[in-house]
């Protein structure tokens, strides 16, 4: 793969590239209604292609937050073209990296030497180049590492960066008002702690304290003293990606025991912890040749805040959601039904999240569930389409919701796709059996 030796860092040159890839992007449209003139049967499938294909193509060579909104949509199943996930979904761990003396030149800014001065071995050619850094494979004692590179000038260009996707994300969404602000700076200062090497370090260990009772979940060992705030170092870990296990499993004891590993991981962090690992994407975890989980990337952490929590999982329980009163109270607590609000709206947003929630909150009303059922995963993607095509949906400022709704739902999202890939059986409240030694009683 060919390497770059530039990324294009401030506001002008980044927004001039976006530019092109919206010129690009418009020729498909011609091309694709003057092909419909001639053939009126023609589907929106080519052009979904060749959009996802410019659009990409665009983005991955700005890296950074524009390459990261890329891996986050990627995740979005129900919601995008297939083309669209497909495409992005190789913002994951398949992207140009960087070139070698580029690479040199960041550890000796970072670290004060050159990566041989540091390591026994250390291979320039980079294992794996993501949206904000890239992997490289080193051994110092006989230890193989695994050596994490930021992208120079990825933390100073998400703020310029975010300034161009507003008015898209805001007719996207249909954002209106003051109040969209809030959920721009969650992503923003979501985004900027994912820069900070030195913050992913402590979160790191600490996840790996806090979770160490969980079985067949492995975290790599972190090293403070060959890490700064670009550069992160931790034991190498040998294993496949989740999906390329997906792609080739045939034992269903190996989804169960995967399922349940990382569905503990996951509730033991939000119930127990209260911060939860909010970037669920198949990049991020590995599976070992015993079947064991390990999860290998913990720049974005998500502090879930106990007025958000409550209200969050008392609206999940099946008691509330079918009282329509103490419905509709936590729904004005969570932000989603506000004061300002009609009676049509009111009625509105109601039935609508009566309708989600009661849906997505299956797995939390049994004692066991199974991720392989199709059934499920259909009645996801049937509403997904419902609301897709509701032009009164659309009509509705969809600015909405508690700030925290973003990274949350995400994490779910994430966590269900991946359940659904792995298609394991779990026990749905395992995770109360682990102790959090830090938990204040």
């Amino acid at each position: 793969m060919k390497t770059i030796d530039h990324i294009p860092t401030n506001k002008l040159q980044r927004a001039s590239k976006l530019v092109k890839t919206g010129a690009k992007v418009g020729v498909n449209y011609v091309k694709y209604y003057g092909e419909k003139v001639v053939n009126p049967s023609l589907s929106k499938e080519k052009l979904n292609e060749s959009n996802a294909e410019d659009i990409y193509d665009g983005l991955k060579s700005l890296k950074g937050s524009a390459l990261k909104v890329a891996q986050m949509l990627s995740m979005e199943k129900n919601i995008m073209p297939k083309a669209y996930v497909e495409k992005f979904s190789l913002s994951q761990f398949s992207v140009p990296p960087l070139s070698a003396p580029l690479v040199r030149k960041t550890f000796k800014k970072y670290l004060g030497k050159y990566p041989e001065d540091l390591f026994d071995t250390f291979e320039a050619q980079s294992v794996n180049a993501a949206s904000i850094g890239q992997v490289h494979k080193a051994i110092l004692d006989g230890k193989k590492l695994a050596v994490k590179i930021q992208y120079p000038g990825v933390a100073d260009s998400i703020s310029s960066d975010l300034a161009l996707v507003k008015p898209i994300a805001s007719r996207m969404f249909n954002l209106q008002g003051k109040g969209k602000e809030k959920y721009f700076k969650e992503v923003e200062d979501k985004l900027l702690e994912e820069t900070d090497y030195t913050l992913e370090l402590a979160q790191s260990m600490q996840m790996v304290e806090d979770c160490a009772a969980i079985p067949n979940l492995q975290f790599p060992r972190y090293y403070a003293d060959l890490s700064s705030e670009r550069i992160l170092t931790m034991d190498w870990m040998d294993g496949q990606h989740l999906s390329e296990f997906v792609a080739q499993n045939t034992s269903q004891k190996a989804a169960d025991q995967l399922s349940q590993a990382l569905w503990d991981f996951y509730m033991f962090q939000m119930h127990r912890l209260k911060r939860v690992h909010a970037d669920p994407h198949p990049g991020n975890f590995l599976v070992n040749d015993k079947e064991q989980l390990i999860a290998i990337d913990f720049g974005c952490i998500k502090h879930v805040p106990e007025e958000f929590y409550t209200p969050y999982f008392e609206l999940a329980e099946k008691e509330n959601i079918n009282n329509p009163e103490i419905f509709k109270e936590k729904l004005f607590e969570l932000e989603i039904l506000r004061e300002d609000d009609t009676p049509d709206q009111i009625k509105f947003f109601s039935d609508l999240f009566h309708e989600m929630l009661s849906l997505f909150t299956e797995p939390f009303h049994q004692e066991t569930f199974d991720f392989k059922d199709t059934t499920f995963f259909d009645k996801i993607a049937a509403l997904s389409e419902k609301y897709s095509k509701d032009t009164e949906i659309r009509k509705m400022n969809g600015n909405r919701g508690s700030k925290h709704f973003l990274y949350i739902n995400r994490t779910f999202f994430g966590l269900y796709n991946l359940m659904h890939d792995l298609g394991g059986r779990i026990k749905v409240n395992n995770f109360e059996q682990y102790a959090y030694k830090n938990r204040v009683a």
